[in-house]
């Protein structure tokens, strides 16, 4: 009778488990394709000639003191993106790659997609990217959102990355418990 009780249990355990694993699932289906996809897109990145990830190309110089100074580098890559791109395009920077062995810098502009890269010496144009990746990766941790509607401080992303990952730990646990009960049950028989 104590065995009957303890096995309906756990059944009862099971099916809990299973109705939660399945509706979670569900819901994510769609969230989990996205990440996984681009999980590997940018796992990829540095692999894709240049696709995803723009490569870096060489300037003249590798010698710093043959450099131009970077705010005649940065005026240069503005110049160049409103000229070559759009004259509308923001010039508020994300981040400056220096690329000393490259004899090459990097502008990476905050509120879009596109980077300049200079000779360092010569501060002519050595590229014009579009970054790719940068757009996948902000797919990926949900960013995208915070992007899109101008939201400072990444909220969103911090949202959407709490709850991706409270419900894969979900996903897991209840995966487990689904193939574990009935294992347990069998070696009881």
């Amino acid at each position: 009778m104590k065995r009957k009780v303890h096995q309906q249990r756990q059944a009862g355990s099971l099916k809990f488990f299973r109705s939660i694993h399945r509706v979670a699932a569900i819901y994510l289906f769609v969230v989990f394709i996205i990440i996984s996809v681009t999980g590997l897109m940018l796992g990829w990145k540095k692999h894709s000639g240049g696709l995803l990830l723009p490569e870096s190309v060489n300037g003249t110089s590798t010698d710093l003191k043959d450099w131009l100074p970077l705010d005649s580098l940065y005026r240069n890559a503005c110049g160049i993106l409103s000229d070559s791109v759009s004259a509308g395009l923001s010039c508020n920077l994300e981040r400056i790659d220096i690329r000393k062995e490259h004899g090459m810098v990097k502008f990476v502009f905050a509120d879009h997609f596109y980077g300049i890269q200079l000779d360092g010496a010569t501060g002519q144009l050595l590229q014009i990217e579009r970054r790719r990746s940068d757009i996948i990766e902000k797919f990926h941790d949900g960013s995208i959102l915070d992007h899109l509607f101008g939201l400072r401080g990444e909220y969103f992303k911090l949202i959407y990355t709490s709850l991706t990952g409270l419900a894969l730990l979900v996903l897991t646990i209840t995966g487990f418990w689904i193939w574990y009960v009935p294992v347990r049950m069998r070696n009881k028989d």
